[in-house]
């Protein structure tokens, strides 16, 4: 029986599932990319797609971390958020994860809304407007990163078709 046949079936399903994971902050996108796009290679014996392709996919993948963490970090603290705003959306988005799609857009933004109206302490409609603005500049900034991290998809993609047909 041949091998590469279920193998190719689950580096599919691994690729689909990271393509998913990229817009679904529950799902760890482009490290499941990755290991879908290792499993194809390894499938083929590594003939087609060999170490350099790999490493560079691999780097890929390392970078998507940064650009994480980097994407909301502009987004909010180009809006001013305090640490407590950061640290709210983090929980907002792990909250939001059990809410379905309607969670996963709010439960950022409410999360570093709380976490900025904790920090200030206010309730005052300046406090409240500037706590609204610091979530939509966070929310903004996921936003930021989940375009970036579909372009590193996109290019991972290619850089692995390419390394196979050439």
């Amino acid at each position: 029986m041949d091998i590469s046949v279920p193998l190719y079936l689950l580096a599919g399903l691994l690729v689909a599932i990271g393509l998913a994971g990229v817009v679904l902050p529950a799902l760890p996108g482009l490290p499941l990319v990755f290991a879908g796009l290792l499993t194809a290679a390894w499938a083929d014996g590594f003939q087609r797609v060999g170490a350099m392709p790999l490493v560079v996919l691999g780097l890929l993948t390392a970078v998507s971390f940064a650009v994480d963490f980097w994407a909301t970090a502009v987004g909010a603290k180009r809006v001013g958020a305090s640490p407590l705003a950061l640290l709210g959306t983090v929980v907002g988005t792990f909250v939001g994860l059990f809410f379905g799609l309607p969670g996963l857009f709010a439960g950022p933004f409410v999360g570093a809304v709380v976490g900025e109206l904790i920090s200030r302490r206010t309730l005052y409609p300046a406090g409240l407007g500037h706590a609204a603005k610091v979530g939509i500049g966070t929310w903004l900034g996921i936003a930021l990163g989940v375009a970036l991290k579909l372009a590193l998809a996109v290019s991972m993609l290619a850089i692995f078709a390419f390394a196979w047909w050439f």
